[in-house]
């Protein structure tokens, strides 16, 4: 691994952005989130767009439809190794 440098972060992404973007990596439709988790598409747009908040209940199970860790829903743009050091 000492042949790799590590990427550096170029953007900041919302919680909303997060989800959009893993909900297109996945080649998901809102409406395809929606029936995969039982949360009205009406309430993924506005996670989506930043006028609701996702909470921790619902980024479990948009993460389990997602296949990732709800961390990455709720966290997008945390560093471990940053913002641990103290």
């Amino acid at each position: 691994m000492k042949d790799y440098q590590r990427a550096e972060k170029r953007i900041d992404v919302s919680v909303g952005e997060s989800l959009r973007i893993l909900r297109e990596l996945q080649d998901m439709s809102q409406n395809d989130l929606a029936v995969a988790t039982g949360i009205p598409q009406s309430s993924i747009s506005a996670i989506e767009n930043d006028r609701v908040r996702l909470g921790v209940d619902r980024a479990k199970v948009l993460a389990r439809a997602l296949r990732c860790h709800p961390a990455v829903l709720v966290f997008p743009g945390w560093n471990v190794e940053r913002d641990s050091a103290a």
